[in-house]
């Protein structure tokens, strides 16, 4: 190989990227075109085969500055498989208004009891706190210091996802 040339070493390097991206189709899948409607669906098609998976991710900046990417998938034979009513408590949490206004605004940037208790909406001081906590208990909120909330990192994405799957 000592005497090989610089185009006769160009070329051999341009066979074995033309092997590899043969032998890897799904290489070409991760980089679809930006304007393909289901770009990430097929792209999960490819991956994943039958009978399927679902996925969820997202990439967010929150009015407050905060920036969270997040991915999460799971095969369909195992969500089928689940035993749902152990997501009954998580999924009742957000099942009030006053909650979900509760979460809204903590992801606009109110972080303290004193904030949220200055909005109308969100009732009493005992009826804020009796909200805070189920929401703490579901683990759609965390308690970062004494009377200070903030959404886990890891939940962000996944409220909204609820919450674009609740639209009509």
């Amino acid at each position: 190989m000592e005497d090989e040339t610089l185009a006769e070493r160009i070329a051999r390097l341009e066979e074995r990227v033309d092997r590899l991206e043969r032998a890897r189709p799904e290489a070409a899948a991760a980089h679809p075109e930006p304007d393909e409607k289901f770009w990430a669906l097929n792209v999960l098609k490819d991956l994943v085969g039958d009978p399927g998976a679902v996925l969820f991710t997202g990439s967010v900046t929150l009015p407050a500055g905060e920036h969270y990417e997040w991915q999460q998938g799971h095969p369909v034979d195992d969500l089928l498989a689940d035993d749902w009513s152990q997501a009954a408590d998580t999924l009742s949490a957000l099942a009030h208004p006053v909650r979900l206004l509760l979460l809204r605004e903590i992801l606009h940037g109110a972080r303290t009891t004193a904030e949220l208790a200055a909005h109308e909406r969100l009732g009493t001081t005992g009826q804020l706190y009796h909200h805070l906590r189920q929401l703490v208990a579901a683990g759609w909120l965390r308690t970062t210091a004494r009377g200070r909330y903030s959404v886990p990192g890891e939940r962000v994405v996944p409220i909204l996802i609820v919450l674009a799957a609740a639209r009509r």
